[in-house]
């Protein structure tokens, strides 16, 4: 049976007030000469069974059109983003309405998270491409977790059933249109795609990721991704 197509969604509206920058976070320059956006987009641009792209930005960005990706043939268009990240995603989603048939594929990447690499998101593609709703990258938690109380431990978390979710976050396009819509509907803020979806009462696939694809929040963070991508 043949794949259906697989389509991306960036979030890149984010302003990323822990980075102590005077530049959104997707902006800021890798040893590489990408900003962070740009690294993203050009390896998850480059993978084939992705068809096409809809970036959502801030209402005041005036940095994306001097994008090397601004004019790529697989940008199918830019949206303007929403308060929280989810209502960035529902934007992108509308926009891609005049592209996408209801049971293609969307995978959702933060903009943030500029180490994901080519082979864990074909073998994410792979593993779903028979799934009826979708799933997403993950790794699972090897730390000993802590509940705590005032900064006092109340209790040790067991780890063994627990995971840390990543992107590519991967939907049919209109079970994750509608999983989004509902939690808005119902006002649940959620923080990622498989959230929305679990509020239908639905179930993700979790599929293994490297540890490498971590997410710029914080300074330091920068720092390792520069390591990790002058190793690939």
């Amino acid at each position: 049976m043949p794949t259906d197509h697989c389509y991306l969604v960036v979030p890149a509206s984010g302003v990323g007030t822990r980075m102590q920058s005077n530049i959104s976070k997707q902006y800021l320059q890798l040893d590489n000469g990408l900003s962070v956006l740009d690294q993203t987009l050009s390896t998850l641009l480059n993978i084939k069974k992705i068809k096409g792209c809809v970036v959502a930005i801030s209402e005041q960005d005036s940095l994306f059109s001097s994008s090397q990706f601004y004019n790529h043939p697989k940008l199918l268009t830019t949206t303007i983003g929403g308060k929280e990240r989810y209502h960035s995603v529902i934007n992108a989603l509308n926009a891609l309405k005049p592209f996408i048939k209801d049971n293609d594929w969307v995978l959702v990447h933060d903009a943030a998270r500029p180490c994901i690499e080519v082979k864990d998101v074909e073998n994410l593609i792979q593993q779903l491409e028979n799934q009826k709703v979708g799933g997403l990258l993950a790794t699972k938690v090897v730390d000993t977790i802590k509940k705590s109380s005032h900064q006092m431990i109340e209790s040790t978390i067991d780890r063994s059933n627990l995971w840390q979710a990543q992107t590519p976050q991967m939907y049919r396009f209109g079970i994750l249109l509608h999983a989004l819509n509902t939690a808005y509907n119902d006002g649940i803020n959620v923080t990622d795609e498989a959230s929305a979806i679990e509020h239908l009462g639905l179930d993700s696939l979790l599929v293994e990721s490297s540890k490498t694809n971590i997410k710029i929040t914080n300074p330091d963070d920068m720092a390792l991704a520069n390591f990790y991508l002058n190793k690939s």
